[in-house]
């Protein structure tokens, strides 16, 4: 056999063994660290609160997170917020209308009228001849029965006393009521018909 080279001998000396646990134990220190974090964290879990505090959302659901339906029970419903969404497109964000074309409900002696008037004009519409502040309107005014009667109640309660105007709130069970003991399918026919409105007795 070949005799092993000098080099050879040397590279197999600068060789060492691979560690083992037996020669080589990991460090007390750093076996009792890890003994101490374990025990710490085991002791947390079990003293802690399994879900922590409601006020943070750790037990609300999807539903509590979910914003209440405008006009279900106990959520406040944002009359000047329906009246952007519904209203602007014609009566304008002033309430001045368009002369000639929508009327004002700024000043409107509709609008600071009779609350059996105000709310049969947003339940059913109204259409043909109407004159507000001595300026004749002839258009037509959508029927808002698909809002909720909270939502009727907030818009018509912000328009009623919003820039100018200085009347009352209406409730919601206005709206209801009125909803209920109505069998009007078409929107009134000018003033006429409002006005027969005011006169008959609730």
């Amino acid at each position: 056999m070949p005799k092993e080279s000098e080099s050879g001998r040397r590279a197999q000396a600068r060789e060492q063994e691979d560690p083992s646990e037996r020669n080589r134990p990991i460090p007390l220190t750093v076996a009792i660290i890890t003994l101490v974090v374990v025990i710490f964290g085991v002791t947390y879990i079990l003293l802690s609160e399994p879900f922590g505090r409601a006020d943070l959302g750790d037990r609300r659901t999807v539903a509590d997170l979910r914003a209440p339906a405008a006009g279900a029970a106990g959520a406040a419903v944002d009359g000047k917020q329906v009246f952007t969404a519904n209203c602007v497109p014609c009566h304008q964000a002033t309430g001045k209308g368009l002369p000639g074309v929508f009327p004002p409900l700024d000043g409107s002696e509709w609008v600071g009228g009779d609350e059996r008037t105000v709310v049969n004009i947003l339940l059913h519409g109204v259409s043909g001849e109407l004159t507000v502040m001595g300026n004749p309107y002839k258009g037509a005014m959508p029927s808002f029965q698909q809002l909720s009667d909270a939502e009727l109640a907030a818009v018509a309660s912000y328009v009623r006393s919003g820039w100018s105007n200085k009347a009352g709130a209406i409730k919601a069970e206005l709206f209801a009521s009125e909803r209920k003991s109505s069998t009007r399918t078409a929107p009134f026919n000018g003033e006429a018909e409002l006005k027969a409105l005011m006169d008959k007795v609730p």
